[in-house]
């Protein structure tokens, strides 16, 4: 009988001991569009109701990491990533190992990518030299990212990309150059509220209101963009404006109605994250 407590017991921490590696999280929310104007899917002036659920399991031994997401609405339990990762001294080595359907829409900032076959496996080395550190990939892709007298720069070689960060008397600002094109963002805190501003002509505005926050987003206009060999072409879009009330309840949810004045839509959604 002692043998038999004994290797219960032991049974019983090693068990411990795998469930201790495992970390869970996910969301799930519900939503319900009048869909204004647009008068729904089939322009016949239908409300639609949504539904998201999704699961994140981590998994950690030592300094090695696979981290997976599924989607648990809709018709199954669908897989929607599945990431590997472990380091070797300054070596890192990661594989994604699901090919990801991509949703090919135009985020605002002008990179939509084409789909393609994206599980890879990539062998990546960072070596600090003095300030800076010199990343190599399995592409032949080199990065050269530091801190410098409270500026933070990365550049990627091939990509031929430059990003540059800072905070200056309470404004954190990020300019970036790519190909000759460069883009910025200021972002600060005037009289408790945050304030973003791009220079896409985007807006965001966000402070609290009587025990709810409140976030008021312009999006500047978008000009169209033809196809190329990574990207789907982009229709242009025109500005519109956003407002979102969101508020945290005792049950644990966050309510938020949001107000989009392109289609005069009004979008009601309880979420939780656990």
């Amino acid at each position: 009988m002692k043998k038999l407590i004994a290797l219960f017991a032991v049974t019983t921490m090693a068990s411990t001991a795998a469930v201790a590696g495992v970390a869970l999280s996910g969301t799930a929310s519900v939503s319900y569009d009048d869909n204004g104007s647009t008068g729904g899917a089939a322009s016949d002036g239908a409300s639609v109701t949504t539904y998201d659920a999704d699961l994140k399991i981590v998994g950690t031994g030592g300094t090695t990491t696979l981290t997976a997401v599924y989607d648990l609405h809709g018709t199954g339990f669908a897989t929607e990533s599945v990431d590997l990762s472990t380091t070797i001294g300054p070596v890192t080595i990661a594989a994604d190992m699901f090919d990801v359907n991509e949703s090919n829409k135009n985020d605002g900032d002008g990179d939509a990518i084409a789909d393609s076959d994206d599980t890879s496996v990539t062998v990546s080395l960072d070596a600090p030299v003095g300030d800076m550190t010199i990343g190599l990939d399995d592409d032949g892709e080199v990065t050269l990212s530091g801190t410098w007298a409270g500026v933070t720069i990365t550049h990627t070689v091939d990509a031929d990309k430059t990003v540059g960060s800072v905070s200056i008397a309470g404004m954190d600002v990020t300019v970036t150059n790519k190909a000759n094109a460069t883009t910025w963002t200021v972002a600060t805190t005037v009289s408790g509220v945050d304030l973003t501003l791009d220079s896409e002509n985007d807006v965001t505005a966000a402070f609290g209101l009587a025990g709810n926050t409140l976030t008021v987003t312009h999006n500047g206009a978008r000009a169209s963009a033809a196809e190329d060999a990574t990207n789907y072409s982009l229709d242009a879009v025109a500005a519109y404006t956003t407002a979102a009330l969101s508020r945290d309840l005792t049950s644990g949810a966050t309510l938020t109605a949001t107000y989009d004045d392109s289609n005069e839509s009004l979008t009601l959604k309880a979420a939780v994250t656990f």
